[in-house]
């Protein structure tokens, strides 16, 4: 479903009425209560928490239709004391803290002041959702050279008005202590209100994620025969398949000799199939005689009536029965009794038989094998 945001916010002591409207399909309660939701990020004066200190809080949560943001801000370094204090006191009535890149920064460091300001007021008692730690797994998946939120509220064709970073603002927040000037107030305002808003609006690229940890609905199941480009025979796989949530951005991908395609929620992934005579190596070779002239080992128990000029006794290379017919490619053991070219190969393949074809939930466990296969590749 989609759901209209509408946008107020208050700086400081100070109230500012503005109202935004935007659409988002992401269902926030799939995170929790949107009422005991609170999206949280700070602007620090340096990365060090012993050194630098906080001057700038923004925090939004959900007042029905609307998200409303509260921004804390410094007037002097010695008021670092007072908005974390107000931030406490806010952010208490709220169990879940939406943040980016929250868990190796602004939580951390939000701790270590509140200490360094002896309040107390423990953190921990807020479950945390880090957005950035969310998707970082999938960031090569993505094609995504960087996933800062700047990169993917570009991604997702989220307009910032902001063209500032964290690290210029710095020397602007020291001269606005200075001058108290309105227009270095306004930057500062806007790049902290564009990062909290801007989560609220990047979270649909959490439903990458979603595709990996729910199980996928197989629709069809489907063989096909093409010419390469050698204009040899190929067959391959179609598999299409319902994802759990739409995706914001169609996903093209190529990895291992498959490839994927999605957009919204459906996908469909194309799955080489070999035809060709492979290998199925035994583990106890020690147990198992070669037989040359027919290239394969047997058992011991069934080789002994096997005259010893035609037998030798199996190594770890010559262990293996063959076998011809239509295989999958597998990266790692997953599917057993599993085929190999040769013993050192790293190429993994188990045989395609009639009852596979009829399994939904053996394509379902495969498809994500093969997705789970590419987003590890680079």
């Amino acid at each position: 479903a989609q759901h209209m945001l509408i946008l107020c916010y208050y700086i400081f002591m100070k109230k500012q009425n503005d109202s935004i409207n935007f659409i988002t399909d992401f269902n926030l309660k799939r995170l929790g209560d949107p009422k005991d939701i609170l999206f949280i990020d700070i602007e620090t004066t340096g990365l060090s928490r012993d050194r630098a200190y906080i001057y700038l809080i923004g925090v939004a949560v959900f007042d029905g239709e609307k998200i409303c943001l509260t921004q804390w801000l410094a007037e002097h370094p010695s008021d670092e004391e007072i908005i974390l204090r107000k931030m406490c006191e806010f952010i208490k009535d709220y169990r879940t803290l939406i943040h980016f890149n929250g868990n190796a920064f602004d939580i951390p460091f939000i701790k270590a002041r509140l200490e360094a300001n002896s309040i107390e007021y423990d953190m921990d008692e807020h479950r945390g959702i880090d957005i950035y730690k969310r998707i970082y797994p999938y960031r090569n998946f993505l094609k995504m050279s960087s996933i800062k939120q700047t990169a993917i509220e570009d991604f997702l064709s989220v307009i910032r008005h902001d063209e500032y970073n964290g690290q210029e603002l710095i020397k602007v927040y020291k001269e606005y202590v200075k001058s108290k000037d309105s227009t270095l107030l306004h930057l500062l305002m806007q790049h902290n209100h564009e990062d909290v808003v801007g989560m609220t609006r990047i979270l649909p690229i959490l439903n990458y994620g979603e595709i990996f940890d729910n199980d996928l609905h197989i629709k069809k199941v489907e063989s096909n025969q093409y010419r390469d480009v050698n204009d040899i025979i190929r067959k391959e796989l179609l598999i299409t398949f319902d994802l759990p949530y739409s995706i914001p951005v169609p996903l093209a991908y190529n990895s291992g000799e498959c490839y994927l395609s999605i957009k919204d929620c459906a996908g469909i992934l194309k799955v080489p199939v070999y035809h060709e005579e492979l290998k199925y190596y035994y583990d106890n070779y020690k147990d198992y005689y070669y037989l040359p002239e027919e290239d394969m080992a047997i058992h011991k128990s069934v080789a002994i009536y096997v005259d010893k000029d035609f037998r030798t006794q199996a190594t770890a290379q010559t262990c293996y029965t063959r076998k011809e017919s239509d295989f999958l490619p597998q990266w790692d053991y997953l599917f057993t009794p599993f085929f190999k070219r040769e013993y050192k190969s790293a190429n993994l393949f188990f045989e395609l038989t009639e009852e596979t074809k009829r399994n939904r939930e053996f394509f379902s466990k495969y498809v994500k094998h093969i997705l789970e296969m590419m987003v590890k590749s680079k």
